[in-house]
C-alpha cells in the first residue's frame, strides 16, 4: 500500500477536525461581526453635555437597528472615546481608533478645531467622517472627498438670528466670540447678516476660547446700551456670559448657536435661562408633524427617557444617515466603500427632511430655525 494513502488515512481525522473548527471560528466571527464605527468627542470638559445627549439620539438608532439583526445582518458598534473637548486629543483618540480598532468611519464628533485637525488624517487614512457636530463652513466649501455633514452651517445660522432681531426692531446688536475656528465662523456670518439686512453692528469682540475672564465684555454690553449680543462659543463660556451680563444690569436679548441646544445648557444657565435665543438645525422636538421627531419621540419613551432635546435630534439623524451608507455599501463594507456609498445618496427621507450628496456637495441639511428658554426650563419654537 501506497504510504502516502496510509498517512492520508491515519491523519484524516485530525484534518477533518481541524477544519471543521476552523470553519466554525469563521461562522462565528461572521455572526457576530461588528460594524466598528468610532467616536472621538468631547465626554468631558465645556461640550460635555451636548456631546453626551448628541450620543444619545444617536444610540436610539443604532439599538433599534441592532435589535432587528443589525445591516446586512451585522450589528453596529460605537466605540465613543473621550477627547475632553481638546483638539490635541481629538487627534490622538482618532488615530486610534483608526489605526488601533480598525474602525470603518468616524462619527458625531464635536467642535470646529477639534473636526479640522482630523482632515489630514482622515485623507491620509482614507477613512470618512459622516455628521461632525459642527457647522463650520470649512467642512463644506470646498467639499471634502472624507468629510459628510448632515447639520446646516454655523454662518447660516448666524446670518438667521440677526435677522430675526433686526425683524423685531433691534438694531444696536454686538458679537462676542470665542478666539478659535468656531467663533470666527460664526461671526463671518454675523457679518453676512448685518449686512443682508443693512444694519451696522454695534460693536464685535473676540475672548480667549479656555477659562476667559468676560467681565470687561459683559461691561460693554451695558456700556453700550446693547439691545442685544450674539454669543459664539461653547455652552460653559456661553453660560457665564448670560449670567454676567445680567448682573451687569443688563437686559439685553441674548443669542447663541445650536452648539449650546441641549438641556445641559439650559441646566448650566439655571434662573438667567428663560428668554435665552438658541438657534436651531433640527425640527422641534415637539413638531410631530416630521415623522423623524415621531420616531425619535416614540424610541425615547421605549427607553424610559421623558423625551428629546435638539441636540439628541442632532445624533438621532445623523445616526440615520450612518445607517443608510452602511446598507448601501453592501456586507463587506471598507472605509473606501462607505465612503463612495455616502457620496451615492439621494434624496434620502429622515423623516420630513430629505438629504443627499454627490461629489461636489457633502453639505447635508440646509435647516435653520429659531428657539426661545421658557420659563420651564423648555426650548421653545
Amino acid at each position: 500500500m501506497n504510504i502516502f494513502a496510509l498517512k492520508s488515512v491515519k491523519w484524516w481525522p485530525a484534518a477533518l477536525s481541524v477544519c471543521v473548527t476552523i470553519g466554525l471560528a469563521l461562522w462565528t466571527v461572521r455572526a457576530h461581526a461588528q460594524l466598528l464605527i468610532g467616536q472621538p468627542s468631547g465626554f468631558s470638559g465645556a461640550a460635555a453635555a451636548g456631546v453626551k445627549e448628541n450620543t444619545k439620539g444617536a444610540q436610539l438608532v443604532i439599538d433599534l437597528v441592532n435589535a432587528k439583526g443589525g445591516v446586512h445582518g451585522q450589528k453596529i458598534e460605537l466605540l465613543s472615546k473621550d477627547d475632553q473637548f481638546m483638539p490635541k486629543r481629538t487627534l490622538e483618540r482618532a488615530t486610534e481608533l483608526i489605526d488601533k480598532d480598525k474602525v470603518l468611519a468616524l462619527f458625531l464628533n464635536r467642535g470646529t478645531p477639534h473636526t479640522e485637525i482630523l482632515l489630514p488624517l482622515l485623507a491620509d487614512r482614507k477613512v470618512p467622517l459622516i455628521a461632525p457636530s459642527t457647522g463650520a463652513m470649512v467642512l463644506h466649501d470646498p467639499v471634502n472627498p472624507w468629510v459628510f455633514n448632515v447639520r446646516a452651517t454655523y454662518q447660516r445660522e448666524a446670518a438667521r438670528a440677526i435677522e430675526h432681531l433686526v425683524g423685531l426692531g433691534l438694531t444696536r446688536i454686538a458679537v462676542m466670540y470665542t478666539d478659535d475656528s468656531f467663533g470666527a465662523d460664526g461671526a463671518a456670518g454675523a457679518t453676512k447678516g448685518f449686512e443682508k439686512q443693512r444694519v451696522p453692528v454695534l460693536w464685535q469682540e473676540k475672548f480667549p476660547r479656555d477659562n476667559p475672564d468676560l467681565t470687561p465684555l459683559v461691561q460693554r454690553v451695558k456700556q453700550s446700551d446693547a439691545q442685544a449680543v450674539v454669543v459664539i462659543a461653547s455652552a460653559a463660556n456661553v453660560a457665564a456670559a448670560v449670567k454676567g451680563i445680567r448682573q451687569a444690569g443688563s437686559r439685553a436679548q441674548v443669542v447663541t448657536l445650536s452648539n449650546n441646544a441641549s438641556d445641559g445648557f439650559i441646566k448650566l444657565l439655571g434662573e438667567q435661562g428663560r428668554g435665552v435665543i438658541v438657534t436651531q438645525v433640527f425640527p422641534s422636538e415637539r413638531s410631530m408633524t416630521y415623522a423623524l421627531v415621531r420616531e425619535a419621540v416614540e424610541l425615547a419613551r421605549t427607553k424610559g427617557l421623558d423625551g428629546v432635546s435638539p441636540a439628541m435630534m442632532e445624533g438621532f439623524a445623523a445616526a440615520k444617515v450612518l445607517v443608510e451608507g452602511l446598507r448601501l455599501a453592501g456586507p463587506n463594507p471598507t472605509p473606501a466603500k462607505l465612503r463612495d456609498a455616502l457620496e451615492n445618496i439621494q434624496r434620502f427621507d429622515l423623516g420630513g427632511l430629505s438629504i443627499s450628496y454627490t461629489s461636489t456637495d457633502h453639505s447635508g441639511l440646509e435647516f435653520a430655525d429659531l428657539s426661545i428658554i421658557d420659563a420651564s426650563g423648555k426650548f421653545r419654537r
